[in-house]
């Protein structure tokens, strides 16, 4: 991915992700310098809180990577899934019921989560929740739309 601009950001837009994070995940970010990255061949924004890709813009809605889930311990909007799901996941498949174990009863549809495996809890993707929290788990359809996920252009970007 080649950049097309990167600067450092100001302190209210500091606090503005900051809060966003807090109150989405549940998650304090503990970073000195924030840089907004922009790229020439894609609409991906992200934000290197002190060099790493740990924040992205989903429909201009600042957000951890799966670097940066990875890195804290998000609390909130969290989805569950079991192993035969991960490698799907991992290579950016939406999000089936059938694979779910669990979900964050607090996610309301258009939310966006993260998508963790239950064995180590580690955060393979992030998505967009088309149903609410309560309903993922059975037995058919598609519940989150994978915007982001291990292996794609941003996870391999290295700031």
């Amino acid at each position: 991915m080649q950049v097309k601009s990167r600067h450092h950001l100001r302190s209210d837009a500091i606090s503005e992700i900051d809060t966003a994070v807090s109150n989405r995940l549940g998650v304090t970010l503990a970073g000195d310098t924030y840089e907004r990255v922009e790229f020439e061949d894609s609409d991906w924004e992200v934000v290197l809180v002190d060099g790493a890709p740990e924040i992205a813009y989903f429909d201009d809605e600042p957000f951890l990577t799966v670097r940066g889930a990875n890195a804290y311990d998000p609390d909130y909007r969290i989805v569950t899934v079991d192993a035969g799901a991960v490698s799907f996941v991992s290579d950016g498949a939406d999000v089936m019921r059938p694979g779910i174990t669990e979900a964050d009863a607090e996610i309301s549809e258009g939310d966006l989560v993260l998508i963790a495996e239950e064995s180590h809890g580690k955060v393979l993707a992030i998505g967009r929740a088309r149903i609410s929290g309560t309903e993922m788990v059975g037995d058919e359809g598609k519940v989150v739309d994978s915007l982001h996920h291990v292996g794609d252009d941003l996870y391999s970007f290295s700031g």
